[in-house]
């Protein structure tokens, strides 16, 4: 069925996403431990201003505040029966600040993972964790989003369970695993096997899938490179932090620039990615920077290896999770080159 978001894509050829949501409402008061979601009702001019600013810097298409706004996390915080309503509610507030833009701009309902581990190695079922994603589904759908976004899974089991979880709603969605182990996600899924899975999903399968967060814009495009070896036929996805995480003066700081964000856009774009966003640590000021580098320059080949190291920093790993096409004598402890 027709979609904005694949509307869009025709029309543009590559999409920016948003950057963080944490970082940017960590910088607006918000507490370690607090529930972002509930900012949703409670500070719902905030969350506006989170939307606005990344429409203001240029993105063609932004997450709503839910990424925790499913029973399971929200129970950490005695709201497990408010999922629906805060994940409506998230989406409501997007769809008005997209409606007021001049242009066509996504809202992308935020879906993150329950937070348990799932059958057989934990406790949580496939028919409840569907249960769980339907509800946060449905809740985007009534509240105006265009397209659901799931992100920042690490297992098979889970993303399947979301994929039925939205269908169920009659919500179209993307999905986006975190690689942060060696190549690997967390569950050992490699970039090989996500798209094997993508394509198995059937009825149920998303509209653009890739990758977002874990340890590195470097090690997010190799990741990329990995989906596009498969010859994958969806858009693909490329959400990397700006730069890598490091603890300073009580806080985590990513140490990616703008300037760093901006080459990390156009190298995505040549690797294959379609929609092309920040994860954690990415702020308007680098948003801003990744949209001018998107509309002005470009890169006529993708990147080998080298030339991302060169360009982003170090791989956190040797390896790419595949034991494939490694990067001969490749150290992750060169020094990063810090863009200035």
């Amino acid at each position: 069925m027709p979609n904005p978001l694949i509307d869009l894509l025709t029309e543009k050829g590559t999409l920016l996403a948003d950057g963080a949501t944490g970082t940017n409402l960590f910088n607006m008061g918000l507490m370690s431990g607090d529930a972002p979601e509930l900012w949703n009702t409670d500070e719902p001019k905030k969350i506006e201003k989170l939307y606005s600013d990344s429409v203001d810097a240029g993105c063609d298409l932004f997450l709503t505040n839910s990424f925790g706004a499913n029973a399971s996390r929200l129970k950490l915080h005695s709201a497990e029966k408010r999922a629906h309503e805060l994940s409506r509610v998230a989406a409501e507030l997007g769809r008005e600040v997209a409606d007021r833009a001049n242009r066509t701009v996504i809202v992308a309902g935020s879906v993150g993972p329950t937070g348990d581990i799932m059958e057989p190695v934990g406790t949580l079922s496939h028919a409840i964790a569907v249960e769980i994603f339907h509800e946060t589904a449905d809740g985007l759908k009534e509240g105006g989003a265009d397209v659901g976004w799931l992100e920042t899974i690490s297992a098979p089991e889970e993303y399947r369970a979301a994929a039925e979880g939205f269908s169920l709603a009659g919500l179209a969605w993307c999905g986006t695993m975190s690689f942060d182990t060696a190549g690997r996600t967390m569950m050992g899924l490699t970039s090989a096997d996500m798209v094997k899975m993508v394509d198995e999903l059937g009825d149920h399968a998303p509209l653009g899938f890739g990758a977002n967060c874990g340890t590195g814009a470097s090690d997010l495009l190799r990741t990329v490179l990995g989906f596009v070896a498969q010859g994958p036929e969806r858009p693909i996805i490329a959400k990397g932090n700006a730069g890598v995480p490091k603890y300073v003066d009580g806080h985590i700081h990513y140490d990616g620039t703008p300037a760093l964000m901006a080459d990390y856009a156009v190298m995505a774009r040549a690797c294959g990615a379609r929609i092309v966003g920040g994860c954690c640590g990415t702020q308007p000021e680098h948003l801003r920077l990744m949209r001018e580098a998107l509309d002005t320059r470009t890169m006529d080949h993708p990147p080998t290896l080298d030339e991302i190291v060169d360009r982003l920093g170090a791989f956190s790993s040797t390896v790419d999770g595949t034991e494939a096409n490694q990067p001969e004598g490749r150290r992750s402890t060169r020094r990063r080159r810090r863009a200035v």
